[in-house]
């Protein structure tokens, strides 16, 4: 029997897009809550929303599934920094903590759109997370040019 040899993957910056994860299927459950909640209350048939234009029209509670759409969009961006880091072994304390800043800023902002979804101050957790991600991308570069 033959064992599968580990990979040169440091675990600790895995974590947090464990958290990212965690939070998409958060705001997923969320998402399917609400919109079941609306249409068993307004009686809307599923197949009177099959397309996204006629959904648009008669789901009026779009909080979670535009927040959901969102964590398809700089997070996806975020993911492929994790699994660089990884395979580099880029760990530090630094790495770490905008990985987990750019976490926080995306619970932030989900935090808002799933809720009370004031358009500035959503605006501004994402551009805080996009400006923690471009950080971390630069981090990432110089680590992959210089190293």
């Amino acid at each position: 029997m033959t064992h599968p040899v580990p990979l040169p993957i440091q675990q600790t910056i895995l974590l947090p897009g464990l958290a990212m994860v965690s939070l998409t299927f958060v705001v997923l459950i969320a998402m399917y809550r609400r919109r079941v909640a609306q249409m068993k209350r307004e009686r809307i048939h599923p197949q009177s929303v099959a397309t996204s234009a006629e959904s648009a029209a008669k789901l009026t509670d779009s909080g979670p599934a535009d927040n959901f759409r969102n964590l398809f969009e700089l997070p996806v961006l975020f993911y492929f920094a994790l699994t660089v880091c990884a395979v580099i072994g880029l760990d530090d304390i630094a790495t770490l903590a905008l990985a987990w800043a750019f976490v926080a800023s995306r619970v932030l902002h989900s935090a808002i759109q799933c809720s009370y979804n004031k358009v500035m101050h959503r605006f501004r957790a994402y551009l805080l997370g996009a400006a923690i991600l471009l950080a971390l991308w630069v981090r990432v570069a110089i680590e992959l040019i210089g190293g």
